[in-house]
Formats: structure tokens, sequence, C-alpha cells
């Protein structure tokens, strides 16, 4: 499957990013906490320069906890500033807003040395399409004040909003880059619906989705689908084998594929197959951990 994806209002809202930066005095960059790799802009970090930032791993309630305290350690490890949340239910939004303020604890300490009136925090919110940055916002402010839908792409502009009286925060666009270097990037981007299915082959896609949750969690899949003997299968295979199962039939008892390939798709990303994370730090994955079992046997 050839990812590319690119529309115009990204390299817009790089320009928005750019020109913006000067107004803000620290960037949370949201990342989906079931992809940390893949739902990292490569660019963000060229862009944002020395720009003090914090790391807020989203849709945590979705991830694999084990694999979530990893990638945690991996971050504090190398000294990035994190936190995982859940920005609908709101888990971990009061450790975000101590964390912003830890970041600026010397600013503020040096502008009441000075004698300056406190001002609040300006905060820009960045990150992937349809990572949650809107919803975000909207716990923090406590009300729907940034639109929020389940597809990407909603937030069209630049929106300065008022959280509190401490912090303000800067709406952005969602930002990917022209072109997907690695394969598996694209894929989980596509999984967990930063990219548009409407530009997918989403049978193809369910396809290899299953093909990975073989390997990474194929109790997941086996309990949901009523798959069997899944070692070794073809994620086309199984998903015939969940069509028929589902009852995902049209005309002459042939399986229909878009409706199946769809339901799967739909339900991890409602986190009905569980919780999963695709990547772990250091792109270690399950599927490494069981080769190098067998190169020790």
């Amino acid at each position: 499957m050839n990812i590319q994806w690119f529309p115009g209002h990204m390299a817009k809202t790089r320009r928005i990013l750019t020109d913006n930066l000067k107004m803000v005095d620290v960037v949370v960059e949201l990342l989906d906490a079931r992809i940390p790799l893949s739902s990292k802009n490569p660019d963000i970090d060229t862009i944002l320069r020395e720009k003090p930032k914090l790391i807020a791993l989203n849709k945590s309630d979705l991830a694999d906890e084990k694999v979530s305290r990893e990638w945690m350690n991996w971050y504090n490890l190398r000294g990035y500033a994190n936190v995982f949340i859940d920005s609908i239910k709101g888990r971990g939004i009061n450790e975000l807003k101590r964390k912003i303020h830890a970041i600026m604890e010397e600013r503020i300490k040096r502008d009441k040395e000075r004698g300056r009136i406190f001002r609040p925090i300006k905060a820009m919110v960045v990150g992937v399409p349809n990572v949650g940055k809107s919803s975000l916002i909207n716990k923090l402010a406590g009300r729907n004040v940034a639109i929020a839908e389940d597809r990407p792409g909603v937030t069209r502009g630049k929106q300065w909003i008022n959280a509190n009286s401490k912090i303000h925060l800067l709406d952005t666009p969602g930002v990917l880059w022209p072109k997907f270097e690695d394969k598996e990037v694209g894929l989980n981007l596509a999984f967990t619906g930063a990219i548009k299915d409407n530009v997918l082959d989403i049978v193809e896609l369910a396809a290899a989705f299953l093909e990975r949750l073989v390997y990474n969690y194929p109790q997941s899949i086996g309990k949901r689908y009523k798959l069997s003997a899944l070692e070794g299968s073809k994620g086309y295979e199984l998903l015939l084998q969940a069509g028929k199962n589902r009852g995902c039939l049209i005309a002459g008892g042939e399986v229909d594929l878009a409706r199946i390939a769809a339901a799967v798709l739909d339900e991890f990303r409602g986190g009905k197959l569980g919780k999963i994370t695709l990547e772990r730090p250091e792109g270690k994955t399950k599927t490494d951990e069981k080769e190098n079992d067998n190169k020790t046997d």
C-alpha cells in the first residue's frame, strides 16, 4: 500500500507554526499513545528549535498499559518531559497543567524577582490529525471551545483559547509530512485514523492490521472475530474468516469485505479489541522479541 498524503492546508500549517512560535512560551506536542513514533512529525523539533516542550501522549486509555510504562521510562531516561493523558475522560489533565507550570517555573520566578505582574503562560498545541488536540483543549478549558470530531482534518486554522487565568492555548491544524519514508509509519497512521479512510483501500488496510495483530495481540482478534489457527495466517484470509463469522455476506454468500474491513478498523479505534499499542521504544515490537527468542533457543 503506497501511502502519500499531503493536502495543501498542511503546508499552510507549517507556516502558521513557524510564524506564531515567537508568541508562545511552551509547546505541547500531542502524540497518540498507541503509536508514539509514527504520530510524531519528524519536522516538529526542527521547527520548534529551543522552545520548551512537553510531550503529551493522548488516547492512553486505548493503549497497552505495560507498553505505556516502557515509553514513559524511555522518555524519562532521555530527559523529555512527558505525560500520558485521556483527553475525553480527563485522565492526566491536572498533571499536564502541573508540568506546563514546572517547565515555566524559572521564567515565572524571574518575573516575580523583577516585579513583573504575572502573565498567563502561552502554550501551543501541535500534533498530527485526529490525535485529539481539540478534545484536549476543550478539557483544559472546561468547555467546548474547539471543534472536536472523530475524523481527521477538522481544525482548519489557528485559534487562541483561554483555558484559565494561568494558561492560554493556541490550537493549530494537524500537521503531517509530505512523504512517508517508512511504510510502517504510514500504516500505523492509517490504522489509527490519522489518514482519511476514503483515500485508502480499507480492505487492504484492515488485512494488514489483522496480520500485524497475529504477532502482537492474537488473543484480541481471535476472541473478537472467532478466528482459529492464527499463526502464519495472511491478513486477507483472516479478514475473510472474520467476515464469515460475523455474517457480513452479500448475494451468493460471498463476504462483504468492505463491510468487515470497516468494522475491524472502527472496533480497533474504539477500543473494542482491548488495549493495544503498535509501537514500542526504539522500534521494538513483540514480533522482534519472538524472533530473538527463537534465535536463542
